[in-house]
């Protein structure tokens, strides 16, 4: 068990995991983190809350890691395309059959050099090989004949559901960030006058 230090700080551990956990599990900004702190008394910032996520996030997510068992021996995976930063990038994602994420991977291809960097740093990271790897039909996954592992691959349209739900959060957020930055060009251009029109 990771043991997490708070020291230093004025908020007590709970508020700061707290404000982390809704944050991290809603489809919430900052700001609306910031809002529902204010409604239950507790006034901090939406930079303070970005601070606590970026710091103790991690650590949090390590430690549960430490905390879990052994992953189930079915594993899904699967990539969406989405912007981060202003920036299109693929994300790659793998899942247990149990739905708990076991990686994501954040890289600018979608080709069999990108899908074989996924599944090995999967088996380095869990330390081994699992019974069956289920995939959609992307031909980047044809890296498991790299990895000897070709047998154990299945592969469907429709048999990978658990990961690409498993996407859905990210993608909310993406929506409500894109929204967002779509009001912002929208409140920020020039407001045309009409007082020289005719009636």
């Amino acid at each position: 068990m990771i043991k997490i230090s708070y020291s230093g700080y004025r908020f007590p551990p709970e508020i700061i995991q707290h404000a982390i956990w809704l944050y991290l599990r809603f489809t919430l900004s900052f700001r609306d983190v910031e809002d529902l702190l204010a409604e239950r008394g507790i006034v901090v910032s939406y930079e303070t809350v970005r601070r606590w996520v970026n710091h103790f996030g991690p650590k949090i997510a390590a430690d549960l890691r430490k905390r879990r068992p052994k992953p189930h021996t079915t594993w899904h995976l699967d990539e969406v395309y989405l912007k981060i930063d202003g920036r299109m990038v693929y994300l790659w994602r793998a899942v247990d059959a149990e739905r708990e994420v076991l990686d994501v991977l954040v890289q600018t291809r979608r080709n069999k050099r990108a899908a074989l960097k996924l599944m090995r740093k999967l088996l380095k990271k869990y330390g081994f090989v699992p019974d069956k790897l289920v995939t959609d039909e992307l031909r980047s996954y044809a890296a498991v004949h790299d990895l000897g592992i070709a047998k154990r691959h299945e592969h469907g349209r429709w048999r990978n559901n658990r990961v690409e739900n498993s996407h859905q959060p990210t993608r909310r957020r993406e929506r409500a960030i894109n929204s967002f930055d779509s009001i912002s060009r929208t409140s920020s251009q020039p407001i045309t006058s009409d007082a020289g029109s005719k009636p």
